[in-house]
């Protein structure tokens, strides 16, 4: 059959089709379930991570605790970067390529039947391996949304809602009590959550977990952290693992999301609490404001960042505000459907010049004409391909000092521009 022959992610793209076709909505997740025979209620605790931004830094914290705890986890995340198997660690690896060609190829006579998408195929052959590898936690985090995001096909033992902003309006709604409502749908009656948005909930968020009996704990109210010590409603007050540098208020916001799961998780997890004071696994997290020297440091650094919304970017601005000595060059890319102008504001002050990064190949990506339209003019440095973007930056580099950053951010697609072996070893 097809999958004899066929890589993970090109057996994936022939059954379901591109990524890019979204739809939204758990009837076929539902029938596929029932035709397949996967189980919506997993045989281990499971946690479900949806919000706006730092989905993927609170699965890493969990994660990278969890198996410092010397716990065997399971971490479904999206998108991928470099390579599809990423989307799903067991242990903190990648499966083999083969392990998901077989998954997938089981999966087939379903999809022959129903018009399944790609995310919705790829989440239902994750489940599939995770059942066979048996870790003592899985982590799941909701593609889009919440409500009719495939993976809130599944029962949560434990929801964590991050933060809301504005972001995919189109498909989410035009303001945050719309989106708020479309995470809030993976709460649970009667269940335990988490919600990171101590300085501005969401009355849909509240008002839906008081609906449903959802035992709700904020972040500022029921757990957080201050200067460096994290606390909880328990009384417990400690020192934990920091965030990696830089350390940015919305990364510490996400590792307190992560302890405080890791507390209500410790009744069927004991290892998991009291947290220990530093990292004995390291978050797998590339991307997130992520500092790298792929020149060494007699030359400028590179900083990367995904951060593709006005919520995102404006916390990036605060970072750099607070780290920057040299000046700041950046190198931006987007999507098209992109509010452009809130994303570049906050950084309009900051940043010297910008070099704009097209991907011709992306239906959906901006042309360097649609960013050029939110900056100022007299500000563009240059316009490259983002196939000639680790060139361009290699040469930029000969020319800057020390003490500059070269800031590359605005999408999982620059992040994916860049070589894997600037990151080192860490990332499997």
């Amino acid at each position: 059959m097809a999958g004899d022959s066929l890589g993970a992610e090109a057996l994936l793209q022939e059954l379901a089709g591109p990524a890019t076709k979204i739809q939204l909505g758990l009837e076929r997740m539902q029938a596929a379930l029932l035709a397949s025979r996967l189980p919506v209620r997993l045989p281990f605790p499971v946690v479900m991570v949806a919000g706006t931004n730092g989905k993927g830094s609170t699965v890493a914290f969990l994660e990278a605790l969890a198996r410092g705890a010397g716990y065997a986890t399971a971490a479904y995340t999206s998108p991928h970067i470099w390579d599809f198997r990423e989307r799903l660690r067991i242990r903190g690896q990648p499966l083999a390529e083969d392990r998901w060609v077989r998954a997938l190829a089981a999966l087939a006579p379903v999809a022959t039947r129903i018009p399944l998408t790609y995310f919705e195929l790829s989440t239902l052959a994750a489940i599939s391996l995770i059942l066979e590898e048996e870790p003592d936690l899985a982590i799941l985090e909701v593609g889009l949304g919440g409500r009719l995001d495939a993976v809130n096909a599944f029962v949560p033992d434990l929801s964590i809602i991050t933060s809301v902003d504005l972001d995919h309006q189109a498909l989410l709604g035009p303001d945050r009590e719309s989106i708020g409502r479309e995470k809030a749908g993976i709460l649970r009656a009667g269940g335990m959550a988490l919600y990171g948005d101590g300085q501005n909930p969401c009355k849909s968020v509240l008002s839906q977990a008081a609906k449903l009996g959802t035992k709700l704990e904020r972040l500022g109210i029921h757990f957080g952290w201050h200067k460096g010590f994290f606390y909880g409603a328990d009384g417990w007050e400690g020192l934990a693992p920091s965030p990696l540098q830089p350390q940015s208020p919305a990364q510490w916001d996400n590792l307190a999301l992560a302890l405080a799961a890791s507390f209500h998780l410790h009744h069927r997890l004991p290892k998991l609490w009291p947290p220990a004071a530093t990292w004995r696994e390291r978050p797998i997290l590339p991307g997130r404001c992520q500092c790298i020297q792929p020149w060494g440091t007699d030359f400028p650094s590179v900083w990367v960042d995904v951060a593709h919304n006005p919520q995102a970017i404006a916390a990036l601005g605060k970072l750099l505000t607070d780290y920057r000595q040299g000046t700041v060059h950046a190198y931006w890319g987007m999507m098209a459907d992109k509010d452009m102008v809130q994303c570049a504001a906050p950084l309009l002050g900051l940043v010297a010049d910008w070099t704009l990064i097209e991907f011709p190949e992306l239906e959906r990506a901006a042309t360097a004409t649609q960013l050029r339209a939110a900056l100022p003019d007299g500000t563009i440095r240059a316009v490259v391909d983002h196939q000639d973007l680790p060139k361009r930056l290699e040469e930029d580099a000969k020319q800057g000092s020390s003490r500059d950053i070269f800031l590359c951010f605005g999408s999982f697609h620059v992040l994916a521009a860049l070589p894997r072996s600037w990151f080192g070893e860490d990332y499997p």
